[in-house]
């Protein structure tokens, strides 16, 4: 089954990758007793990250998983309802 981010999966690993390294150069400035706020301002560039990529999946899913539901209603209004409850754990998360 190919999923709606399956289109923009490589550019999806490349941002995880990335933020994998964010991830890593926050613990070596952990380990290496880094000031307070660089850590802090390291934690909310991660942040940012993810979110980025939480809203690029959800856009994807909207696009394809949730419009390609097509004239199923009840499909539809359960891919929705599975989508709001997405963005309401990623709202709550900030």
């Amino acid at each position: 089954m190919a999923y709606g981010y399956s289109i923009n999966k490589d550019q999806y690993r490349s941002r995880l990758r990335r933020i994998e390294g964010q991830v890593k150069g926050l613990q070596r400035m952990v380990d290496e007793d880094e000031y307070c706020i660089d850590i802090l301002q390291q934690i909310a560039a991660i942040d940012g990250a993810l979110q980025k990529v939480a809203i690029g999946l959800l856009h994807d899913h909207i696009g394809h998983c949730v419009a390609g539901a097509g004239a199923d209603e009840e499909q539809q209004t359960a891919l929705v309802e599975e989508a709001t409850s997405a963005i309401a754990r990623l709202i709550r998360a900030n």
